[in-house]
């Protein structure tokens, strides 16, 4: 009944998809298993995609070659790119998404991707030969044979539901868990443990008092995910978002049930993320606030479901609806659906390889919710790499690693096996040590070459991005020699407030100044007009980047060069740490647990000093 398949993936969410497409793409018979072919790529939970350090992701995805920026940008309701009043390094996109529009786009690209087939059914069970991983057993006692197998499980691996004193099995609401892959796992000597997610009630639009809220449009322009097409949402048609605010009452109705609540009461044992606590959690803890900011969220543009983002629990039905119906806005509200919390088994990432292979099974990868990570980005990029890297490895190529200065999806890859996570590990700009170098306006020309070698990105991104390179060039040297006058410049620097100039002076200089845009000099000085004409926005805003901060850009490249000479010293993978009694303890047991494969991966394990970094890098020496 079923073929031979090079790769199968289980799990249809954000790193399913994005793992079956990318092996897919690249040649590898795939099979895509799924419980339910209705909920392919189904938004758990946020209707959105992007954020903080997560657009940057996104943009990563994309560059390489994944699907999950074309379908943002096909399904998006609105744009706003975050943090535009900080630096580059710090601007982040972010697109409200209309969630059954997404998951149809998603399943409409995979249909159409060649080697790639469909199978509704659970896995209970990993086929295993030799150590290695040659197939599955799916519920209905199928055994469907392959040469590597991708796990993204998400919150389905034994998950039970929480809602006030009311428990039961389940991945997702109305859908039923995953049991026995786990266990296999655990008898073969994989580490296992528990981990906590929620997600908020959800409201009947036509009931709330919008003229109570504050509006949040969408931005004036555009900017979209994706480089190879431009968003067809106009900015005048955007859907608006608003904001509202609990307060001391809302707390208190709360409050009548936290005595019932299955988090305060240590039903949940798993471990919640902490940057995105629930709602209860975050009254206990920040005791002292008198009110949490709500945002009010439509779910897509034909439909009336509204998520209040900001206001996930695990309380009782009862107690949600009570404490809503006293946020201003929401006084006669209806709910869809209630609140809850999920607890479902995670694998700690320290049991992987940076090709995201387990090590105690070979041709076995982990991408997603499995590793202990939280949000559809950080699931969809390890989807992403995993798809690439079972590929790789089943035709005796050598894996792709993303180093940290390469990408925000290295960083991530490299925190979990380093240091691993014993909570739901989200990604964020701060995690970055170069995060100069690794904006959302650059992605494409940090990876997409990478990706196109690999056969992956097409030849049409690849087109892209060298046109896009060589205008940057052009302009940089444009402006490095273009000298402005006096009487041509000083109209549009008194316009930004900025000093007038008493001689001439290159365009690059001006540039410079705090206050001064590229897009506004070429369009406002006329000695400058014809750039506009020759230039679109993204090359114009890339080499405003690179000229402004070129100071900033460089010393990180510096600090990438001399990092990267430890990231060269190999450490040989039998390699015996007991003859170095020097090293402290923890260091010694982390070392032989991680198996490090350089210097600079060991100077980054969580718990791992300087001096124990010294001792290995003398003994390398010798």
């Amino acid at each position: 009944m079923f073929f031979q398949y090079d790769i199968i993936v289980v799990g249809a969410g954000h790193a399913g998809c994005e793992a079956a497409a990318s092996a897919a793409n690249m040649g590898s018979r795939v099979l895509l298993i799924t419980m339910n072919m209705q909920t392919i790529a189904q938004m758990s939970c946020n209707p959105a995609m992007g954020g903080i350090a997560k657009g940057q992701i996104v943009k990563e995805i994309d560059a390489l070659g994944g699907y999950s920026g074309l379908v943002t940008d096909k399904s998006m309701i609105q744009f706003r790119m975050l943090n535009r009043s900080k630096g580059p390094a710090m601007w982040s996109p972010r697109a409200q998404n209309d969630r059954m529009l997404f998951a149809s786009t998603w399943r409409e690209m995979l249909e159409n991707t060649p080697n790639l087939d469909f199978y509704q059914d659970t896995v209970q069970g990993l086929l295993i030969e030799n150590g290695k991983a040659v197939g599955v057993e799916t519920g209905m006692g199928h055994k469907i044979r392959s040469r590597a197998v991708v796990l993204t499980n998400g919150t389905f691996l034994n998950g039970v539901i929480h809602i006030g004193e009311k428990q039961f099995g389940g991945g997702r609401v109305a859908e039923k868990a995953a049991t026995g892959i786990t266990e296999q796992l655990v008898s073969l000597g994989f580490e296992s443990d528990r981990l906590k997610t929620g997600t908020p009630p959800r409201i009947d639009g036509r009931s709330l008092d919008y003229t109570k809220m504050e509006e949040q449009k969408g931005d004036e322009e555009i900017v979209g995910f994706s480089y190879l097409q431009k968003p067809e949402l106009k900015p005048e048609n955007q859907r608006s978002c608003w904001i509202t605010y609990t307060s001391e009452a809302v707390h208190e109705i709360l409050k009548t049930g936290f005595e019932s609540s299955p988090m305060f009461q240590g039903r949940i044992q798993g471990t919640g993320p902490r940057y995105c606590p629930s709602i209860e959690d975050k009254i206990n803890r920040f005791a002292e606030r008198d009110r949490h900011q709500l945002f009010v969220e439509p779910e897509g543009w034909n439909t009336v479901e509204i998520y209040v983002n900001g206001f996930s629990t695990s309380l009782s039905e009862s107690v949600q609806y009570q404490a809503l119906r006293v946020v201003p806005g929401f006084e006669n509200c209806k709910m869809f659906r209630p609140g809850y919390a999920i607890e479902y088994d995670y694998f700690p990432p320290t049991q992987l390889q940076f090709n995201l292979e387990t090590k105690p099974i070979s041709n076995l990868f982990f991408a997603g919710q499995i590793n202990g990570t939280t949000g559809y980005e950080e699931a969809a990029c390890q989807g992403l790499m995993a798809g690439i890297n079972a590929h790789l490895k089943i035709n005796e190529k050598e894996p792709l690693v993303l180093q940290r200065s390469d990408a925000y999806i290295g960083v991530l890859i490299d925190d979990l096996i380093n240091k691993g996570t014993d909570e739901p590990y989200r990604m964020f700009t701060s995690r970055a040590e170069y995060r100069t170098l690794l904006r959302q306006d650059n992605a494409d020309l940090r990876l997409t070459a990478l990706s196109n070698k690999l056969g992956l990105a097409t030849e049409e991104r690849m087109r892209i991005c060298e046109k896009k390179q060589k205008e940057v060039d052009e302009l940089t040297e444009h402006l490095l020699k273009m000298n402005i006058e006096p009487d041509s410049a000083n109209p549009f620097l008194e316009s930004v407030c900025s000093s007038p100039l008493s001689t001439k002076q290159k365009a690059s200089q001006i540039l410079l100044r705090p206050g001064v845009e590229l897009r506004s000099m070429v369009s406002q000085i006329d000695t400058m007009g014809h750039l506009a004409d020759m230039y679109e926005r993204e090359v114009l805003e890339q080499t405003e980047v690179q000229l402004k901060y070129s100071t900033y850009i460089e010393k990180e490249k510096q600090m990438v060069e001399k990092m990267s000479q430890l990231e060269n010293l190999a450490i040989p993978s039998n390699f015996n740490y007991e003859q170095l009694v020097s090293l402290s303890n923890e260091a010694r047991q982390k070392f032989k647990k991680i198996q490090p494969r350089t210097l600079g991966q060991a100077s980054r394990i969580s718990g791992v000093n300087p001096s124990d970094v010294q001792i290995l890098l003398l003994f390398m020496g010798r």
